[in-house]
């Protein structure tokens, strides 16, 4: 069963999955905020180039890749979903409407991250500009991509007027991964509005 993570929490990856991890998935998911007289409903995805007018709104998953100076080595996102090396690959938005689930998908390959890389970042940004009032039920979640099991859930409660979150840290630490809920409200439309935020969590 998957950890719960609670704000601030730090889990080791290996032990909570039992056994060491290679392959991760890293989503990201989010509802709408239902206003009393909106009866459409649906989940983002169904909002991803959809929804009427002024309603869309686009929210952008993103990994920085950090070294041991907290120094950016790279970035994954909507404009470049591969990491350089090719350990890190963005699955892009959603756009299909689906609904219960991952809105957006980073699949991480641990054994291929660069070793000069000590953490990855992984942060929130509503690209349309609305503020997180918008949204609720905001998660992210580890799963184990060699089973598909998750194991570890961090739920977030993120209504608020900022339009980012950083959601969450995966690191080494003594030869293996831990991950670290972060959960921190942020204001920018890209990653790149975010890096003075971003960085001292790195």
């Amino acid at each position: 069963m998957a950890v719960s993570l609670q704000k601030g929490q730090k889990i080791s990856l290996s032990k909570e999955a039992g056994g060491d991890l290679t392959q991760v998935k890293l989503g990201l998911g989010w509802d709408v905020a239902q206003a009393p007289q909106d009866k459409k409903g649906g989940f983002l995805g169904k909002l991803f180039g959809g929804g009427s007018g002024g309603d869309s709104i686009d929210l952008d998953a993103s990994c920085i890749m950090f070294d041991s100076n907290k120094q950016p080595v790279d970035a994954i996102w909507f404009s470049q979903l591969k990491s350089k090396d090719g350990s890190i690959v963005h699955t892009g938005d959603n756009r299909t409407g689906d609904g219960d689930g991952d809105d957006e998908v980073i699949n991480v390959d641990l054994s291929k991250v660069p070793a000069n890389v000590v953490s990855l970042v992984f942060t929130v940004n509503s690209f349309t500009g609305q503020t997180f009032e918008t949204v609720e039920n905001a998660f992210c979640r580890i799963v184990n991509a060699n089973n598909n099991t998750e194991v570890a859930r961090y739920n977030l409660s993120s209504q608020g007027t900022h339009t980012a979150m950083i959601m969450a840290k995966v690191y080494r630490h003594n030869n293996e991964w831990k991950m670290h809920a972060i959960g921190e409200t942020a204001t920018g439309r890209t990653f790149h509005d975010l890096m003075p935020a971003i960085t001292p969590h790195a």
